[in-house]
């Protein structure tokens, strides 16, 4: 484990190699957590939203997605400013989002509630924000191929992880998705989703206790167990990014399901070693 502290829903996890800081949340606890690598200590920092994603912009900013909209983050101080709206739906909130090589976000939102259909996938360039994909219930798996050209996205409530053909200069798509796997029939939900090095793409397997590993044509290439029942979302870490960070929850579980599921909502190190390529800095 990478701490001991307990998330609701952990989500998000992204490194900064600016600070040498692992940064996750806890979306409904309204929390922001920064762990300094190198030295373990962990600092959780109170939103006055439901935080899903951060992004680093420079080393004195960072951009966050909210169900208020996005948010620029002073690193140092923590100040928080409004930056841009996503979309005007109150019962809505942001989930998984991740920044394309040209330095556009993607964000997805969803139903407070998981209501069928009620949220969309964004593309945020700069203050434009453009709906790509509609009619989304619990959007996951945002993520791209090292040189921009293919993005992944899912569904959670389909379980079809999707593939898109992209501009590479502006990460918006050139073409209609595709299903590239179809995990409808197998154990466990595709959640969050990161590519390293070589394209191969490590993805979240919620409530199959496990963490996947899938090649560019979609062949399943390995299983790693996680010690959680429902990991979230994963993150290259580390100064040589060759570690991957993994976020977990325990939201929807019972009182006995809990019981069972001692780490639940933990985040931990998966244990082995990865190929791992930085985020890229959002672009205002």
């Amino acid at each position: 484990m990478l701490t001991e502290e307990v998330m609701e829903l952990g989500e998000g996890p992204a490194y900064d190699p600016i600070s040498g800081s692992l940064f996750w949340f806890d979306i409904l606890g309204k929390t922001l957590c920064e762990l300094d690598v190198e030295g373990g200590q962990l600092k959780k920092h109170a939103l006055p939203f439901l935080g899903s994603v951060i992004a680093v912009i420079d080393d004195k900013r960072q951009l966050i997605a909210s169900d208020q909209g996005l948010f620029l983050r002073d690193s140092a101080s923590g100040t928080l400013s409004s930056y841009a709206a996503i979309e005007d739906k109150p019962q809505n909130r942001s989930n998984d989002g991740r920044v394309h090589p040209s330095g556009a976000l993607w964000i997805g939102t969803m139903s407070r509630t998981a209501e069928t259909g009620a949220g969309a996938i964004y593309h945020v360039s700069g203050t434009t924000v453009t709906k790509i994909f509609d009619a989304v219930s619990i959007p996951n798996g945002i993520c791209f191929s090292p040189d921009g050209s293919v993005g992944y996205f899912n569904d959670s409530k389909v379980n079809h992880m999707m593939r898109v053909a992209l501009d590479p200069a502006t990460g918006l798509p050139i073409a209609a998705p595709t299903v590239f796997i179809d995990q409808s029939q197998r154990q466990g939900v595709i959640d969050g989703s990161v590519v390293d090095l070589e394209g191969t793409i490590w993805n979240s397997n919620w409530d199959g206790a496990a963490v996947d590993r899938y090649a560019p044509d979609g062949r399943h290439i390995s299983r790693y167990a996680a010690p959680v029942r429902r990991p979230t979302c994963p993150a290259f870490y580390g100064k040589a990014l060759d570690r991957l960070a993994i976020t977990s929850c325990w939201e929807g579980l019972s009182d006995e399901e809990r019981a069972e599921d001692k780490l639940a909502g933990v985040t931990f190190d998966l244990g082995v070693s990865v190929k791992g390529k930085p985020e890229p800095l959002f672009k205002l």
